[in-house]
């Protein structure tokens, strides 16, 4: 058993309890309260603000590890513009050199989604994991498949239509591969049921195609990659189309078509926002944008898309948004329950209530504050980072 007091401890979903203890038993927060009693010669841990690990919702790291090059560049398979049957888990570096992870580790970021870059119309499968490094990426896993990687706009065409010579080169031309493929899965899953009893007519194994099956049963969503309005409305159009749930990736023109995603009910990832604008579809990257969004009702999170950002920005990122007037306890949650929820882990991880994991951000101050530091970092109940 492990005890943490804190001055103020955060549960960001049940508000803050001051002069706060959380216990910790196997792993999982067994209480939490002002009045909770520490058994005796029990290990006590202390600081001035406690919170949840953080969420990061969108990254690359470990398949893009960092100083090392091509040799470590694991994120695109760049040799078609459709491949549904890659994972993320497949490439993830785990050890505890990896640059990315170190510093998810060192900042409190406790889980992260992990995903296929954007250079395919469809990329592949994304994965949550927690930070704490391990032997392999399989022992660190929280969700896995949690949703396969599209991209719509410059990342495709450019790669495909520009480098290549070859389909896609035009937004036309990345929707019709999208639905092609959705179309073709719809039709070998329907045959599959139809022969399920004729071995003889029954389809042989499609692996690309059974790799898109878990979208079309919604047992995961599409993280659809799109800077722009006009992009994330085709993504839009093309999921209803099919019956598929879907999360908007970037969400830069959120403040364009804010109102429009409240009433589809699609939840946005924002971000990467403390970079530059590197193409011309990142023209209008805002701290404005947040705002916009909560006001007209968005369910969003925030992210650092990292390695194109660093992951250790994730709070930063958050507080800028609250410079720019984004309510302080919303900016919390966009880091911690938001996400969680929106890649389907909430159950385990994002706010402090008993029976969830006891990952734990132990700090010396407000978290939104530059100057703050991260003092200890606890993951499934075990010390992971100390400073």
């Amino acid at each position: 058993m492990l005890a943490v007091t804190g001055k103020k401890v955060n549960t960001i979903t049940n508000g803050i309890i001051e002069d706060g203890v959380i216990l910790i038993e196997d792993g999982k927060i067994k209480e939490i309260g002002s009045d909770v009693k520490i058994p005796n010669g029990v290990k006590t841990l202390k600081a001035e603000y406690v919170m949840p690990g953080l969420v990061e919702a969108h990254c690359h790291i470990g398949i893009w590890e960092e100083k090392i090059g091509w040799a470590g560049s694991d994120g695109n398979e760049r040799t078609q513009p459709a491949t549904p049957h890659v994972r993320a888990l497949d490439g993830i570096k785990a050890n505890a050199d990896e640059g990315g992870l170190k510093a998810a580790l060192q900042e409190g970021i406790t889980t992260a989604q992990i995903l296929p870059g954007s250079a395919n119309v469809i990329g592949g499968h994304g994965v949550v994991i927690k930070t704490a490094p391990k032997t392999t990426v399989d022992q660190m896993l929280i969700r896995s498949p949690s949703g396969m990687k599209i991209a719509f706009g410059e990342n495709p065409m450019r790669v495909y239509g520009v480098e290549k010579k070859e389909l896609p080169s035009t937004r036309m031309g990345v929707a019709g591969i999208l639905r092609e493929w959705l179309q073709n899965t719809k039709n070998y899953m329907e045959k599959k049921e139809r022969f399920s009893d004729d071995p003889e007519k029954k389809p042989d194994l499609d692996i690309k195609l059974e790799s898109l099956e878990p979208v079309l049963s919604k047992e995961i969503p599409f993280r659809a990659h799109a800077h722009r309005a006009d992009d994330v409305a085709t993504s839009i159009r093309i999921c209803e189309e099919f019956d598929v749930d879907m999360s908007w990736e970037h969400a830069t023109e959120g403040h364009r078509i804010a109102e429009y995603i409240a009433e589809k009910k699609i939840p946005a990832v924002w971000g990467p926002s403390l970079t530059s604008r590197p193409k011309w579809e990142m023209r209008e990257l805002s701290y404005d944008t947040p705002l916009t969004m909560y006001e007209a009702g968005v369910k969003f999170a925030i992210q650092t898309d990292a390695v194109g950002s660093t992951i250790r920005f994730l709070p930063i990122c958050a507080a800028f948004s609250v410079k720019h007037d984004l309510p302080y306890d919303y900016a919390l949650k966009a880091i911690t329950i938001v996400p969680a929820e929106i890649l389907g882990v909430s159950d385990r991880v994002g706010s402090f209530e008993a029976g969830k994991d006891a990952d734990l951000r132990l700090l010396s101050g407000d978290p939104l504050e530059l100057m703050t530091k991260c003092e200890k970092v606890i993951i499934n109940g075990e010390v992971a980072h100390s400073l």
